[in-house]
């Protein structure tokens, strides 16, 4: 039998591979070097995840110590984020200039003399000074961590590593709250002070380890350094052949011609950061436009749904189901602390495997309905003069799930999607600005919250958050393309058509060929296709594209 193949195989001329070119694709193992540099930055996150969820015990004792009102409760609670803003906005720059691995140095430096200063802060407005500090280490440290990983990342696997910043996030906000626990223990005046302290060791340990990481070889292309990029670009691509199209795909975004090869290179003036804000904000292209409101969008609305109210006030909203002892409360917030980082330990698996907008439409889902539910069951218990069980029962398992939907794929996908859809000139301050309307839409739900189920309940403020949370679903279904597979300097491509139209049958054939660009970016964008499927895509799309509009679709599913 065996023979005979050959046999045909000779006579033919050509080998017998039709059955292997369309078999699907070995999935490439994890690259181990990518995968330490990315852990070792997005590391940084947890300066921001344990400010948030050791805060959120720590206001139950400032109150008390320090004898404040609810209002300068709000104010420093939510502060830091708006003070995040200056670093968020000022990393950008910071980054162009010394590099994305010195401006995570920079982060560290900063959020460890703000925890000092926090920590030794003997009235108000001491402790306000060191949240401004620690503020801006915090938003250096959000803007650069996922710019440096989706630039180290290869494309089968950034979703996956850039979803570490969420993760560590989450495991900040869980020491956060264990370190709370703990710290309950210790003489009022003294322990929110150690609470707030311990912060600066985190920043110590991730600043020893920065400088065993290598610079991001998109920042090295832009500063004409060739030869360390490649170094860089064999270290973390899965193959050699990645490199070098990776290596090829920021030169040519860069600005620098092909034909350069040497280790270090003239770049174009234009490389170094010149007019980024005018083509970023007064005069961008329809795609970048499209890209600036997909990443502040989708910023805005991961905060509108109201996490860092339940993150930061969660012993408030257990008080008001109608848990009363101190000790019980910091344990609840200890389980939605667990809760958060199970959940986003999955979502970071999931990302390279099912796409971003599936994920995301999913988890907005399931926001919209414990938000809804949870408000539902505060407003009984709000409503009534005596302990309902099933009601307590029934808020603290929707606080669970909301936290639950939120981390399975709204938690880290802001922070996925903005890192690696700008193109390479806009890329360090197109993230900040997306960052930095994170940080601000953040900023104003924390300092409004107490305010705010003052004004209209605790239950209305939980229903408001699940009405904004129904508006942001429609807005990622209609804004967001899939940008699974896809390589950073690919995504621009994806973006400037906001009206996901079908071309229209009148314009059919005078527009054909603008008609077939059309087909094939409504396929490729709303119908994510795993990348064992994109060799046969590749052949099918010019196919339906000779084919009527309707045949075409039907055809697609088919095949599909």
């Amino acid at each position: 039998m065996a023979d005979r193949e050959a046999e045909t195989s000779a006579i033919s001329g050509q080998p017998n591979k039709i059955t292997m070119d369309f078999d699907p694709p070995k999935k490439p193992k994890i690259n181990k070097y990518a995968f330490t540099c990315a852990l070792l930055a997005t590391m940084t996150s947890v300066l921001l995840g344990y400010d948030i969820g050791v805060m959120s015990g720590a206001l139950i004792y400032i109150k008390g110590d320090l004898k404040i009102s609810d209002i300068q409760v709000e104010i420093l609670a939510g502060i830091i984020n708006l003070y995040s803003l200056i670093g968020s906005w000022a990393a950008g720059r910071t980054s162009d200039w010394i590099g994305r691995r010195y401006t995570i140095l920079v982060a560290q430096a900063i959020f460890f003399a703000g925890a000092i200063l926090m920590g030794f802060a003997t009235n108000y407005a001491f402790l306000m000074v060191g949240r401004f500090v620690a503020g801006i280490g915090v938003g250096y440290a959000c803007m650069i961590a996922p710019v440096y990983t989706a630039e180290i990342s290869p494309a089968s696997t950034r979703g996956f590593l850039t979803s570490f910043f969420e993760v560590f996030v989450n495991l900040g906000i869980l020491l956060g709250y264990v370190s709370n626990y703990v710290c309950s223990k210790l003489p009022t005046h003294l322990g929110w002070r150690v609470m707030l302290g311990v912060g600066a060791v985190p920043a110590v340990i991730l600043a020893s380890v920065v400088l065993w990481m290598p610079e991001s070889p998109r920042w090295l292309v832009m500063q004409g350094r060739l030869g360390d990029a490649k170094r860089v670009l064999d270290k973390t691509s899965d193959s050699v052949e990645e490199a070098q199209f990776r290596l090829a795909d920021i030169k040519e975004a860069a600005g620098i011609p092909e034909n350069l090869t040497d280790d270090v290179v003239q770049v174009p003036k234009h490389s170094h950061g010149e007019g980024v804000w005018k083509d970023l904000i007064v005069h961008p292209t329809p795609s970048v436009r499209h890209i600036l409101i997909a990443s502040v969008g989708i910023h805005f609305f991961q905060q509108c749904s109201g996490i860092d109210s339940v993150v930061l006030y969660s012993p408030r909203i257990f008080d008001k189901a109608g848990i009363t002892s101190s000790n019980d409360k910091l344990l609840a917030t200890v389980a939605v602390g667990f809760t958060k980082t199970m959940f986003i330990l999955v979502a970071t698996f999931l990302f390279d495997k099912i796409g971003r907008r599936p994920l995301i439409l999913s988890s907005v889902a399931g926001m919209i309905f414990s938000l809804a539910t949870l408000g539902f069951g505060l407003t009984v218990i709000d409503r009534s003069d005596q302990k309902i069980t099933w009601a307590l029962g029934l808020s603290i398992a929707m606080l669970l799930a909301f936290v639950a939907f939120f981390s399975i794929g709204m938690g880290p996908s802001p922070v996925v999607y903005s890192s690696e859809i700008f193109p390479l000139k806009l890329r360090a301050q197109g993230t900040s600005m997306g960052m930095a309307a994170n940080r601000l839409t953040s900023g104003v739900i924390s300092m409004t919250f107490i305010s705010l189920y003052k004004g209209i309940t605790i239950g209305g403020a939980f229903f408001l958050y699940a009405g904004v949370a129904l508006v942001s679903w429609f807005f990622f279904y209609y804004v967001l393309p899939e940008t699974q597979g896809r390589t950073l300097e690919d995504m621009e491509g994806l973006f400037g058509n906001l009206k996901w139209n079908f071309p229209k049958n009148k314009n059919k054939n005078k527009n054909k060929n603008k008609n077939n660009k059309s087909i094939h970016i409504h396929f490729s964008q709303f119908y994510p296709i795993l990348p064992s499927k994109n060799h046969f895509i590749n052949y099918t799309i010019p196919f339906f594209n000779t084919l009527n509009i309707k045949t075409s679709i039907f055809l697609f599913y088919l095949l599909k």
